[in-house]
């Protein structure tokens, strides 16, 4: 029986960023970034995107690599099963034996999810089933993540006013969280193109404003579009992200909110 996690001191105030969301919050949260990255399917909680070289696993679609592959994207998903692990879940037989992903291609773990793998119906379900620790996991990131932005910023002090400015805003966490999972917090050298980082940070960097509240996030949203036009205009045409482009922005949309 999976045992239910305390979560991480998300009634008080964390020891990182100072930020507080209720439980509840935190599961309207899980049920927003769920659909957004899964469009809220059971199914494509265990997934693999068309041109990418990677699974996307749980309701942050968190990234796992091969054995000896170097990807351009920041791996989150060995974090996932070590917070699983330190919460002491009993986990399914796949996180319990693979350090690394097992699927060599995208085509041999569609093809055991078509024959209905019980090994792959077990992870599928034990993901969907603790969404409430997923959740968790992205919140204490964004916890983190400040302190890792303030290090590299070219204006800190900007940083960190929009960071709370947002985070103070009603429904402000929301956005934050999706966005740090979704993009990352723009910290890795290894995400850029042409020198230019997608993260949170130049999310943040980009942002003016002094409101609080809908003006807030209207300006995190438009901001965020922004930098990810930014992204698809700097990219490799090869690549094709100009087919992500509008979903992403669809996404913005909901930060508004």
């Amino acid at each position: 029986m999976t045992k239910t996690p305390s979560k991480p001191d998300t009634e008080e105030a964390s020891k990182k960023a100072g930020l507080t969301i209720s439980k509840a919050e935190l599961d309207v949260v899980a049920d927003k970034i769920f659909k957004n990255e899964a469009g809220g399917k059971k199914e494509d909680i265990v997934y693999w995107n068309i041109g990418e070289d990677f699974p996307s696993l749980g309701i942050g679609h968190f990234i796992w690599y091969r054995e000896g592959q170097r990807g351009k994207f920041a791996e989150s998903f060995p974090q996932l099963v070590a917070y699983y692990r330190a919460h002491n879940i009993k986990l399914p037989k796949i996180m319990e034996e693979n350090e690394y992903s097992p699927w060599a291609n995208r085509d041999e773990l569609f093809r055991q999810k078509r024959i209905l793998n019980k090994d792959i119906i077990e992870l599928t379900n034990f993901l969907y089933n603790t969404k409430d620790v997923q959740v968790s996991f992205i919140f204490e990131r964004l916890e983190n993540s400040l302190e890792k932005m303030l290090e590299i910023a070219d204006n800190p002090e900007n940083v960190k006013k929009q960071f709370y400015r947002v985070a103070k805003s009603p429904n402000g966490l929301y956005p934050l969280i999706d966005y740090v999972n979704f993009k990352g917090e723009g910290t890795t050298r290894t995400e850029t193109y042409k020198g230019d980082g997608w993260g949170l940070l130049q999310v943040l960097e980009n942002m003016k404003g002094t409101e609080t509240g809908k003006a807030a996030l209207i300006e995190f949203s438009n901001s965020a579009k922004f930098v990810l036009e930014r992204r698809v205009k700097n990219s490799d045409p090869e690549k094709n992200e100009k087919k992500w482009l509008a979903g992403w922005l669809n996404r913005c949309d909901t930060y508004k909110n």
